[in-house]
């Protein structure tokens, strides 16, 4: 017990390098645990999909981002645990060097500095964990202050305790090796402080012979601490990689999927048909963004019928674009298929008869207004046996659906297109309206679709639509569907911005690490700084030589990481991503932030060294 309390009081003694890794070991615990906690908080796991909310492929997107940014954070957490036990370590093998002078042996060294390490690690994750379910918490308040309906549920004890066992685990490998090699060290070499701070021979690299004196200084330092120095690229560069995957990705993904809902739904589009259908129509689109279970609905009855003389009316209005659409309920089953082998002569079977509801909406192609994300061909004429399914029931009653066909109203249709579309949660079905009416019998729609276009005063035209509506009969109205698209759109907002959040933990842990290095680095150069104050120099000389060697390291840091992150978004992590030249500039303004954060937070230590007096640097320490 003494020999613990030796090593926290040992610990406590040096509490800005101890409250530094303590405070990095939390960062990365609490970003990995808020991850875990928000993915079951907005509907979905990573190793499940969205049953009442979100589409199929919203969904693999949501999952993909969740499973790369916790495995990103999971080797973050490793080399920022290993870069600040290492950075604690050397400012340690003096110490090694006496106590190996004053007889001690090895494995009683190896064990003081394991207990530190122990309750390095017992003391962040735990922190950490804390700092995980208080972001939890506070997100969930946030999201239901907007609106969003999300359930706040009791504390998951076996997820806390599964992320602290992990993490801790991750800390003791990361930190054994640091210690054994700083504790086997010979005494006289861990007594020498070209050893102690990992100094090599003078660099003989001339690319800065014509820079000036700063500049010179500083890439004379790093490449002296070649150790350090990659160490500390290599750790920056891991986090540049997850911030760049999380908010370039993030913005990305974000206008990429909010381009799929507004291209389905269609922006400022106006719903005439009986305001049963109406709201049935709106539970149906607004299943994307809450929970809700549509009841039993005869899309099919009389009365639900577009009057002949409101559709009359629409066509001698100017200044509007008109889709006529017929939806019902029907049962749906794929078709099994043999596919010839690409490899062998034999077929192989795709397919299974699976069975399934879906909603089934007849369009005319050229006047559809919806422009569909797709996968494969669109429809384009009016009577052919070809249908579009949603992502989410290709999924549930599909193999290979582009290859298979679908049985709909004792009919065989070929499936040749899977769409994006928030209506029904992707469980939708697009028919051309003809082919629909001859298997229905049923030739009037029960919902038209209205586009006022830009050139048409639309406070005007909606107004007239409305009393002419009205006026044909009271039970039919035009809806708008622009505040369901926003709340659709909304729900894409806020899910995006929480997984942004989440590299503020890590850029944090970050700068804690470029600090660590920063104060190993001036306990290196103090006696230079201490000459070169006692020659003249002002304290601002020695901000600038610590300063440059900060920038020099963040941007080799951020130029790999952003290389490296921005290749994984664009090719893995979101398929045919919408970037516009707005895009870019949002991007590069929040990387470059992110970077200038941390640069200005790694100056604290040589700020702080700077006020010092000039015997005080000149001191060995």
């Amino acid at each position: 017990m003494s020999e613990t309390f030796f090593s926290l009081n040992d610990l406590l003694r040096r509490k800005l390098q101890t409250a530094l890794v303590i405070a990095s070991l939390a960062l990365c615990v609490a970003s990995t645990l808020f991850l875990l906690l928000l993915g079951d908080k907005i509907g979905f796991g990573i190793l499940s999909m969205a049953e009442n909310r979100l589409t199929a492929s919203f969904s693999t997107v949501f999952s993909r981002f969740i499973t790369f940014a916790s495995l990103l954070i999971f080797i973050v957490g490793v080399v920022i645990v290993y870069f600040m036990v290492f950075v604690m370590m050397s400012q340690r093998v003096r110490d090694i060097g006496l106590m190996k002078a004053a007889g001690c042996p090895n494995d009683l060294i190896f064990g003081y500095f394991m207990n530190e390490l122990v309750i390095i690690a017992l003391a962040g994750c735990l922190l950490g964990v804390v700092l995980g379910v208080v972001a939890d918490y506070a997100s969930g308040f946030l999201l239901r202050s907007v609106g969003m309906q999300v359930v706040q549920g009791s504390i998951n004890l076996w997820l806390d305790l599964l992320v602290f066992v992990i993490f801790f685990l991750l800390s003791l490998i990361a930190g054994v090796k640091p210690i054994l090699n700083t504790t086997r060290v010979e005494s006289v070499k861990a007594l020498s402080p070209s050893f102690s701070f990992g100094l090599s021979k003078e660099s003989d690299f001339k690319g800065v012979a014509k820079a000036g004196l700063t500049l010179k200084l500083a890439v004379r330092s790093l490449f002296r601490r070649k150790s350090a120095t990659l160490r500390i690229i290599l750790c920056l560069t891991s986090v540049f990689i997850l911030i760049t995957v999380a908010v370039a990705g993030g913005i990305v993904a974000k206008q990429t999927t909010k381009s799929w809902v507004e291209r389905a739904v269609g922006k400022e589009i106006i719903l005439i048909a009986h305001h049963d259908v109406g709201n049935q129509y709106r539970l149906l689109l607004s299943k994307f963004h809450e929970p809700a279970e549509a009841s039993a609905f005869n899309y099919a009855d009389e009365k639900y019928f577009i009057p002949s003389e409101i559709l009359t009316r629409l066509e001698s209005v100017s200044g509007i674009s008109i889709d006529r659409r017929f939806i019902i309920e029907a049962s749906v089953e794929e078709v099994q298929v043999y596919v010839l082998g690409t490899e062998t002569t034999g077929t192989t079977t795709v397919g299974d008869h699976r069975k399934g509801v879906s909603l089934v909406v007849g369009v005319e192609p050229e006047k559809a207004l919806g422009r569909w994300f797709l996968y494969g061909e669109s429809l384009d004429k009016d009577d052919a046996l070809e249908v579009m399914v949603g992502d989410t029931l290709a999924q549930k009653i599909f193999g290979t659906p582009l290859v298979q066909n679908m049985t709909l109203l004792a009919k065989s249709l070929r499936v040749i297109s899977v769409c994006i579309d928030p209506i029904n949660n992707g469980n939708v079905t697009y028919v051309p309206l003809k082919t629909l009416q001859n298997a229905t019998g049923i030739l009037v729609p029960n919902i038209v679709m209205v586009k006022i276009n830009d050139s048409a005063d639309r406070g005007t035209v909606l107004a007239q639509i409305n009393t002419m509506v009205k006026a044909v009969n009271p039970d039919f109205e035009a809806l708008e569907l622009d505040q369901t698209l926003d709340e659709n759109l909304g729900l894409l907002d806020y899910m995006w911005s929480m997984i942004m959040f989440l590299p503020m933990f890590c850029l944090s842990a970050a700068a804690m690490c470029l600090v660590g290095y920063v104060i190993l680095a001036i306990n290196e150069q103090r006696q230079e700084f201490g000459v070169l104050r006692a020659v003249g120099a002002k304290p601002s000389a020695v901000i600038k030589i610590v300063g440059a060697q900060n920038l020099l390291i963040l941007l080799s840091s951020w130029a790999t990481g952003i290389a490296l992150g921005t290749m994984i978004t664009l090719l893995i992590l979101v398929p045919e991503p919408t970037v516009t030249s707005y895009t870019v500039i949002e991007i590069a303004v929040w990387l470059l932030a992110a970077m200038v954060a941390i640069f200005i937070l790694s100056l604290y230590p040589v700020l702080r060294f700077s006020k010092k007096p000039i015997l005080s640097t000149l001191a060995q320490p």
